[in-house]
C-alpha cells in the first residue's frame, strides 16, 4: 500500500468552503473515475499554530501500488493535481506531493 501524502493551507475564512468543496466534489469524482488500485482518501485539518492561524489540510490517498499513482496522475507522479475551484481558496500548498510505502499497519 502506498499513501499520496499532499498539503495545503487555506485562511480561516476559506476553510470551510475548501472542506466542502472536497467532501462534495474532489473525493466524489476521484471515486467516480474507478482509478485501478485507488483505495481510498482521508482529510486531516488543523489550525497552524505556527503560521498565523491558517487552516491546514492533508489528504492522504491510499493505494495499492505507485503504478496506481502515474495511473492518476501521471508519469511524474509527486505532483500535485488541484482543481480550478481548488486552488482559488488556497492561500498556499505544496506543489508535489510525497509517498511513503506502508511497511507495517497494526490495530492493537
Amino acid at each position: 500500500m502506498i499513501q499520496r501524502i499532499w498539503h495545503g493551507y487555506t485562511k480561516p475564512e476559506n476553510a470551510e468552503a475548501y472542506e466542502i468543496l472536497l467532501k462534495s466534489e474532489i473525493m466524489p469524482s476521484i471515486a467516480s473515475k474507478q482509478i485501478p488500485g485507488y483505495v481510498g482518501m482521508q482529510i486531516l485539518r488543523r489550525v497552524s499554530e505556527e503560521n498565523q492561524g491558517e487552516i491546514e489540510f492533508i489528504t492522504i490517498m491510499n493505494f495499492t501500488k505507485l503504478d496506481d499513482i502515474k495511473g492518476f496522475v501521471g508519469e511524474d507522479y509527486t505532483v500535485a493535481n488541484l482543481p480550478e475551484k481548488a486552488l482559488k481558496l488556497m492561500k498556499r500548498y505544496d506543489t508535489h506531493a510525497q509517498h511513503y510505502k506502508i511497511q507495517d499497519q497494526r490495530d492493537y
